[in-house]
């Protein structure tokens, strides 16, 4: 497997844990806001390979606890529970960060026992999930699996009245959709997938949501909360532009609607916490 990224240790990522943080390239996602765009679209190139990281990490036995593997999406790879046990084998815990859309991935790492902690995405409301994700357009039948459908156009879009025709397919209206997405249906139901082999399994996990003043209100997270009600851990994290980010257009929310979010959010997820952010008395 190709490694597009290593950061030797870190102290956040890894909750309670001295770890370091391997990044796997590519993703199905094209969320506007993205701080690792470069993975997501493919720009960035492999700085290793697994072998190469091995021998990084048997170095540092005894220095590190665990091992971080994000993305990118890193349940895109059919190679990740292979990679998962290389790295248990040698002794560190494992923690998976993941977009959720991937449950059946999920569920077999889960099942083999090869992560300790899950931190899987939360990007919004089911209504603007699309949006948020980037995509064009989303299925609102979540018994249909549309994951990987695309919409049948020429070069022009002179074909995706189509997709509208298609039963329980919406149609996103957004400045912020991608190209390369342009014409893929969301599927929520395997993201409600992720959500409930996590809330009934037995590996801790959180979930979060990065927020964004132009993607979120206080209405969407009382249907975040329905969502993921009954989750043992939530996180509310304040969006940062940088220069990695695709939309130069966006915006931290303020520190006040952070707070009212944290506060609807505690009827849910007891759990909650503003990440990074101290919470109202």
């Amino acid at each position: 497997m190709k490694i597009h990224g290593l950061q030797k240790m870190t102290l956040l990522d890894y909750p309670g844990y001295v770890a370091c943080t391997v990044f796997l390239g590519g993703c199905d996602f094209r969320c506007p806001y993205c701080h690792n765009f470069e993975l997501a679209c493919g720009a960035a190139q492999p700085v290793m390979d697994d072998e190469e990281l091995f021998a990084f990490l048997k170095r540092r036995k005894g220095l590190l606890d665990g091992v971080a593997i994000t993305g990118g999406e890193p349940c895109l790879h059919k190679d990740l529970p292979e990679l998962l046990r290389e790295i248990r084998a040698l002794g560190f815990r494992t923690k998976l960060d993941t977009n959720g859309y991937h449950p059946e991935m999920l569920r077999h790492v889960l099942e083999e026992g090869l992560v300790d902690y899950v931190a899987m995405d939360i990007k919004n409301s089911p209504a603007k999930y699309a949006e948020t994700a980037g995509f064009r357009y989303f299925s609102v039948d979540e018994s249909a699996d549309s994951s990987d459908t695309s919409i049948n156009t020429d070069e022009d879009d002179s074909h995706t009245g189509s997709a509208l025709a298609s039963p329980g397919t919406r149609t996103v209206s957004s400045p912020y959709t991608s190209g390369d997405l342009t014409h893929r249906i969301l599927d929520l139901g395997k993201i409600r997938k992720s959500i409930s082999l996590l809330i009934n399994g037995a590996v801790d996990y959180e979930f979060r949501t990065t927020v964004v003043k132009e993607f979120h209100t206080a209405e969407d997270f009382f249907e975040i909360g329905e969502m993921i009600c009954g989750a043992d851990h939530y996180y509310l994290q304040c969006f940062t532009d940088r220069d990695t980010v695709p939309y130069g257009n966006l915006h931290a929310p303020s520190v006040e609607a952070l707070q009212k979010y944290w506060r609807i959010m505690l009827d849910f997820v007891p759990g909650t916490e503003l990440r990074g952010i101290n919470e109202p008395a």
